[in-house]
């Protein structure tokens, strides 16, 4: 379970109350930020925005890692934006601290699998609800797509997200309209829990509608964000949490999605994390279904259409293997071809010799004549006085 308000820091107090500052004064997933952090720690990174000035090797790296990878990059406009905000949030870290929860790197419940995101990874996650994230991600997929979908687009979320919550399968997702709703209240059906990934404050009920989605979620999952209480919902917020849904999880399904959708966002960053990206098909006529039909057929994500499926993908090597499936079988599926090639020669009602039924099948007298037997025997023909006919279907049975 994750800490409380007061409890003990083995992460430092320090590092979490800078963390907790940089949460509300640096947008998330900065690559400057990341790496700032990476080479001073939290505390020395804010020491230096708080100054309005970064250390000069650090900004020559940066510059020419920016003109290598032809980037433009202005720090120095970075580094004014970033001292403007902290000097009007002074004491509010200690504050956000008092009244939420702060889960940093370092912190037994950090899932370890954030890191893959090297410099974008979160400065920190805020909590709120009972459950270990760490744990609960251990055995997880997103579920993802668009806001304005289709009923079977939220039937399919709803039903792939509350069988994998019965297989004991964490379900991830983003709070919105349509699949996102749709798979957490699907996940909620289940006994596994659910995790929403907000691009506001955890207090922040964005949409409003779903106040009481959320307040469910609290109660058998987690709602979590890279933004401290009281942070609203930007557009560029929504793109950028979209990295924590998937490197959150074991792979990532795209329920419904258009060509032009932040559910290909989240698709995108799953493949430039080496995770799973599956791809519910819809039909044809469907613009909603048409980015996953892309994903498709341009071989970026893996077709899924149930529960065991995905599983297969994000499970257990050897261990998780969807059930192949097959069509109904038929006792004719088992007749050698010689025998099929005959019983498709007998007559259904005027019975035939046995030469006509050789001839009309192509084979041997005397081939022809040991097909009949075994299929007089199995109950396929009838033998008559002047040959041999197919056997009348059985009646119905009485209900």
């Amino acid at each position: 379970m994750g800490r409380g308000p007061g409890a003990v820091d083995p992460a430092g107090d320090a590092d979490r109350l800078a963390r907790a500052e940089i949460t509300r004064i640096v947008e998330p997933g900065d690559p400057v930020m990341g790496r700032l952090i990476e080479e001073y720690g939290a505390a020395g990174a804010l020491a230096q925005v708080r100054q309005g000035m970064l250390e000069p090797e650090f900004v020559r790296v940066e510059e020419e890692t920016a003109n290598a990878e032809r980037r433009r990059l202005n720090l120095a406009q970075l580094v004014t934006g970033w001292a403007g905000r902290a000097a009007g949030c002074t004491g509010r870290a200690e504050d956000d601290l008092a009244s939420g929860r702060l889960l940093i790197p370092g912190d037994p419940g950090w899932p370890s699998q954030l890191n893959d995101l090297g410099r974008l990874r979160p400065y920190g996650l805020w909590l709120d609800g009972e459950e270990d994230l760490r744990f609960a991600c251990l055995r997880s997929v997103s579920i993802v797509g668009a806001r304005a979908a289709t009923a079977y687009g939220t039937h399919a979320a709803a039903e792939l997200a509350a069988g994998l919550s019965d297989r004991s399968w964490s379900v991830i997702s983003g709070g919105a309209y349509g699949i996102d709703g749709a798979a957490h209240r699907g996940a909620l059906a289940g006994v596994a829990p659910t995790i929403v990934v907000l691009a506001c404050g955890t207090d922040v009920s964005y949409p409003s509608a779903h106040a009481d989605l959320f307040r469910a979620v609290r109660e058998r999952g987690l709602v979590i964000s890279e933004s401290p209480p009281g942070v609203q919902p930007t557009r560029l917020r929504f793109l950028v949490r979209n990295r924590v849904i998937a490197a959150l999880s074991r792979g990532t399904v795209i329920v419904q999605a258009a060509l032009r959708s932040g559910a290909l966002n989240t698709a995108s960053h799953a493949s430039a994390l080496n995770r799973q990206l599956m791809a519910v098909p819809g039909p044809i006529t469907t613009d909603v279904s048409a980015g996953c039909h892309t994903l498709i057929r341009q071989a970026r994500a893996t077709c899924v259409t149930s529960v065991p499926e995905i599983i297969e993908l994000v499970g257990s090597i050897g261990d998780d293997l969807a059930p192949v499936l097959r069509g109904p079988s038929h006792p004719r599926d088992y007749l050698n071809e010689e025998t099929k090639r005959v019983l498709d020669a007998v007559p259904s009602r005027t019975p035939a010799g046995p030469a006509t039924i050789a001839s009309a099948a192509a084979l041997p007298l005397t081939t022809t004549l040991s097909c009949l037997g075994g299929l007089e025997s199995a109950g396929y023909i009838l033998q008559t006085p002047t040959g041999w006919r197919l056997k009348p279907p059985s009646p119905n049975p009485p209900n």
